[in-house]
């Protein structure tokens, strides 16, 4: 058997010492590597969920656009049916006008007529004799130049009474057509709500800019229901705990229905207690969720 001298030992110790560098230097390049993939998945994972955010936000900007031109077509259509229906009232007072004066033509027509007609048989009883035949001779002329006159001055006013009428008849067939156009608005004025809760991750981004975009994508949210509200709101202050003055604070912040405070998440109560200054305890206390729910669910039946 050779003998083990310090030099083997010493060779033996050197190739183990050699061996364990070299393995833990391939066994950190490797984690290297592994550390450097994961950071690039998340990485490449916020930034998807950024452009998905962008994208949303960008869309809901969008809708608010076209909620605005909505808004301006309906102001325009209201404009229009106000001016046509006030031109609808000026007509028919001018046909009315119109009305009473030929009404009263006709009555001093047919005033001139009988009187025409009393000259006409009192000549023909008195005969044409003298100062008096030339008299009322004078005087049936005259009878005859105001008939005359009078009938001269009838068919214009006629003609006018006329026009009036088909003007107000085309000034209500407008109004119909704005009204129409009224109510065809205000039915495209609901669009689908795009959800917008696809904000990204709060771990994945820094907290500062995770706050800032997610108030304003809730603000935006807020304001899109706001300005989308057509239905009759309901009155809040059924609910005990809500006054006046808090139910046009929460208006203001877009709750106009009892669903609404129903489904409000633990981010709307505290939304909602900052605008209200600490109304948190007193939203649990007089359970305002549950009588919102309470309430949703009678109207609902009834």
């Amino acid at each position: 058997m050779p003998e083990i001298t310090v030099i083997h030992i010493t060779i033996f110790a050197a190739m183990t010492i050699v061996g364990a560098i070299i393995g833990w230097t391939l066994r950190g390049n490797r984690s290297a590597e592994e550390k450097a993939a994961v950071n690039a998945g998340w990485q490449n994972q916020i930034e998807a969920q950024r452009n998905e955010h962008d994208r949303l936000v960008n869309q809901n900007k969008g809708l608010m656009e076209q909620v605005s031109q909505y808004q301006a077509s309906n102001m325009d259509a209201k404009n229009r049916a106000k001016e046509l229906s006030e031109a609808v009232q000026e007509a028919y007072s001018r046909r009315d006008d119109l009305q009473r004066e030929i009404k009263d033509i006709r009555s001093n027509l047919e005033a001139t007529i009988a009187a025409r007609e009393q000259l006409q048989a009192d000549i023909q009883a008195r005969g044409h004799q003298g100062a008096a035949a030339a008299e009322q001779d004078e005087k049936i002329s005259k009878l005859t130049r105001e008939l005359e006159n009078w009938q001269n001055r009838l068919p214009p006013l006629i003609e006018r009474y006329r026009v009036r009428s088909a003007e107000a008849e085309q000034f209500e067939a407008d109004l119909a057509t704005a009204h129409a156009r009224i109510l065809e608005l205000e039915a495209e004025r609901v669009p689908d709500q795009i959800p917008v809760d696809a904000a990204p991750d709060p771990e994945l981004l820094s907290s500062g800019q995770d706050a800032f975009e997610d108030e304003s994508v809730a603000d935006i949210q807020d304001e899109s229901q706001h300005e989308l509200h057509v239905e009759p709101a309901d009155k809040l202050q059924q609910i005990k705990g809500i006054g006046p003055a808090i139910e046009k604070t929460l208006n203001e912040m877009g709750i106009f229905h009892f669903h609404q405070l129903a489904e409000m998440s633990e981010y709307d109560i505290d939304r909602v207690a900052q605008r209200l200054k600490g109304f948190r305890s007193r939203i649990y206390r007089e359970d305002w969720i549950g009588q919102a729910r309470q309430l949703h669910d009678q109207n609902a039946a009834g």
